[in-house]
């Protein structure tokens, strides 16, 4: 299988650009390669048939705009791969302290002058431009780097409390705190990536265990007060109603908790609007093929179906087999990651690309688990198909840095592979 593959990728044309081929000096897991590239296919098929009626009536008529928007960031996100990944991944560890405390920063500012957006200050807005960069997405990739080199620095002291389990939490908790009050469902997957790789790296299963322990506190908290706060007597709802309303101004807090009641009491209680369309939407795909490309009948009602939801549009005109194929291409890539940190030798090289396809994986995985109701509604986009922003660059950035670790590890095996050649003729 694996030769298969192989021909199949050498058959692929580079592109030409300007005389030359944009892929020439491309290197690492071309697997990986395939993978993006699919995924780049896929979300501009589902981006342009979520967002054709939204075109033609913002744009009068005009179709494709969002399309050639898309399209624009694909293009711009492989230039960041491609440059990211010709870089040696050994930068990544000099600097990574750099981001880590240029992102703490940008945190702060975002939380208290942030551009709000759906009730969230999470994006700044780039003056010039006109851009909106969501910093959650740095702060992840510099807080991943930063831990990454930790990790590797201190495998000799790993299990000790003061000098290992201090100097790696104290920063995800300052970062996982940071973005919290606007994005809990972004500091959460943050957390828990952060966690799986202290565990991982070898730390202590009793610190890691402590964390969680006060991870949970939160969680407890809002579901306990979703909980108290709940009552199916029609004659209460308007003070349950009112008390949400006042938790508004602690932050997101009542977005939250009337989240989790949503989710947790839908059978007594209207369900979220989102969430009905997304059901119907999946309940039209049907099992086997969906409705067909371009065939979505939710995208003009089911709100965010470009991003948050746009997994229930793929179901829904692609089938389940469609949506359990991008669930396979998720895992793919997984495992190929995972292939990179067993073969390189170095820890901060593993550690990198581990904790940066986890992260990605993860985020997939709870896009997914939105869309078809497993878990209460968040504002998480699905890596690579959601149509194109802030976020879409920093997945790329990911990708490509994963990329500079494979394509090093390859360099490293390919010279001593001639080495031992070299070593066997002389010898002959």
């Amino acid at each position: 299988m694996n030769e298969t593959a192989d021909k199949l990728f050498a058959q692929i044309p580079s592109v030409e650009v300007a005389g030359g081929h944009i892929l020439k000096g491309t290197r690492g897991d071309r697997y990986i390669w395939g993978i993006v590239v699919l995924l780049a296919l896929i979300s501009l098929l589902v981006v342009y048939s979520a967002t054709g009626s939204l075109a033609y009536k913002m744009y009068q008529g005009n179709n494709e705009v969002y399309l050639f928007r898309q399209l624009s960031f694909i293009v711009l996100g492989f230039v960041v791969i491609y440059f990211l990944h010709r870089i040696n991944y050994t930068l990544y560890s000099r600097i990574s302290l750099i981001l880590y405390l240029i992102s703490v920063p940008l945190l702060i500012y975002t939380l208290f002058f942030g551009a709000e957006i759906n009730d969230g200050s999470r994006w700044i807005k780039l003056p010039v431009i006109n851009m909106t960069i969501q910093t959650s997405d740095f702060a992840r990739l510099a807080l991943f780097m930063y831990l990454s080199r930790q990790l590797s620095r201190k495998q000799e002291v790993i299990k000790d409390f003061k000098k290992a389990f201090i100097p790696l939490i104290v920063p995800v908790f300052i970062t996982c705190g940071l973005i919290m009050p606007a994005n809990l469902s972004n500091a959460l997957l943050t957390g828990a990536t952060s966690i799986l790789l202290l565990f991982i790296g070898r730390v202590s299963v009793k610190h890691i265990l402590l964390v969680i322990a006060i991870a949970l506190i939160p969680i407890l908290l809002i579901i306990g007060v979703a909980v108290s706060t709940h009552n199916a007597n029609t004659e209460n709802k308007a003070a349950n109603n009112s008390l949400a309303q006042s938790m508004q101004s602690v932050g997101r807090f009542g977005t939250w908790v009337s989240r989790v009641q949503s989710f947790m009491y839908a059978e007594e209680q209207e369900i979220p609007y989102q969430v009905q369309q997304s059901n119907i939407a999946i309940a039209n795909g049907g099992i086997l093929f969906g409705l067909g490309p371009g065939n979505s009948r939710q995208r003009n009602f089911l709100p965010q179906a470009y991003n948050d939801f746009i997994y229930a549009i793929i179901i829904e005109e692609y089938g389940l087999l469609g949506g359990a194929f991008v669930m396979f291409i998720y895992l793919i890539f997984l495992f190929r990651c995972i292939r990179v940190f067993r073969r390189c030798p170095y820890a901060f090289g593993a550690f990198l690309a581990l904790g940066l396809s986890f992260t990605l994986v993860i985020q997939a995985v709870a896009n997914m688990a939105v869309n078809v109701n497993i878990v209460p509604v968040t504002g998480v986009t699905l890596p690579l198909i959601s149509m194109g922003g802030s976020s879409f660059l920093f997945t790329c950035a990911s990708i490509g840095i994963v990329l500079s670790v494979a394509r090093n590890l390859e360099q490293m095996e390919g010279r001593q592979m001639a080495a031992a050649a070299k070593a066997n003729e002389q010898v002959v």
